[in-house]
């Protein structure tokens, strides 16, 4: 059982424009929990269609009723799939199926998130994805950490963990949330990726075992080069060619226009990662 990992939020999302994709954080998420005896809260939101009032005409309006019920439907589903498997495997389940504005869906999610221990997302290719703009929501504004989830990957599976160092405080960060996670796996490697920035005067991967040690969590340092400054490519060879189960990471970011959004290391791993993410800010 993993400790101290008593609730978890899944937020589901369905967006016009996208295709009709299966949901990897619902079943995961499910996994998860019933890994950790963990309730779980299930938001499965319908981002609303709108169209700007100039542009109404009875086609259009017709379109748009339509889109919204589809994509109420899809939300409706996903909810009801998450019901029926929770009470099947004897979880504690709450589920929340609703229709919103985009802003109304992350002024819903992030508060929810504050009072869980960690959320779970599906990992999304589309940079303006309702989905992507969910996840940094909930890594920015939450407080707490998240697990995203790639397009395939249904069942929780957290035996051998990667963890990206670089010495940050948010590197720390997740560590210390990833804590529960590090306990229960089988093997932990701390990897450390030269060549795109100045580690010289971080903390070292070596620092960081005793630390693991006292929580009792054995772990082995590798460091690796990073070919033309590709971070992200270096992670993902690891992470695939070791078969890790977890990639353990801060959030690496940015200030562009006074506004943080997320860098480029962790934008390349949610486009293309090998294994959930595991990620603090």
């Amino acid at each position: 059982m993993l400790a101290n990992v008593k609730s978890i939020l899944i937020g589901i999302t369905y967006d016009t424009g996208e295709e009709d994709k299966p949901s990897s954080a619902l079943p995961y998420g499910l996994s998860l929990a019933r890994r950790a005896a963990a309730h779980i809260t299930v938001q499965s939101t319908s981002v609303r269609v709108t169209i700007p009032h100039s542009f109404v005409s009875n086609i259009a309006s017709g379109f748009v009723s339509a889109e919204n019920r589809r994509l109420d439907a899809l939300a409706k589903a996903a909810s009801e799939t998450a019901r029926h498997t929770a009470t099947e495997a004897g979880l504690s389940l709450t589920t929340e199926h609703q229709q919103l504005s985009y802003s109304d869906l992350v002024e819903s999610f992030v508060p929810r998130a504050r009072v869980n221990d960690l959320a779970v997302l599906d990992a999304e290719r589309t940079p303006l994805s309702a989905d992507r703009g969910l996840i940094e929501a909930a890594l920015f504004e939450s407080g707490r950490p998240a697990i995203v989830v790639p397009r395939g990957v249904t069942e929780f599976n957290a035996k051998r963990i990667l963890i990206a160092w670089d010495g940050s405080a948010r590197a720390s960060r997740a560590v210390h949330d990833a804590l529960p996670f590090l306990k229960a796996a089988e093997h932990v490697e701390i990897v450390r990726v030269t060549g795109e920035k100045d580690l010289s005067q971080a903390i070292s991967g070596a620092e960081l075992i005793p630390y693991l040690e006292s929580h009792e969590v054995p772990a082995t340092v590798t460091g690796l080069a990073a070919e033309g400054g590709d971070v992200a490519r270096a992670l993902r060879r690891c992470a695939a060619d070791g078969g890790f189960d977890m990639v353990v990471m801060g959030a690496f970011v940015h200030s562009r226009m006074r506004q943080m959004v997320l860098g480029g290391v962790t934008r390349s791993l949610l486009d293309e990662s090998p294994a959930p993410l595991f990620m603090s800010y």
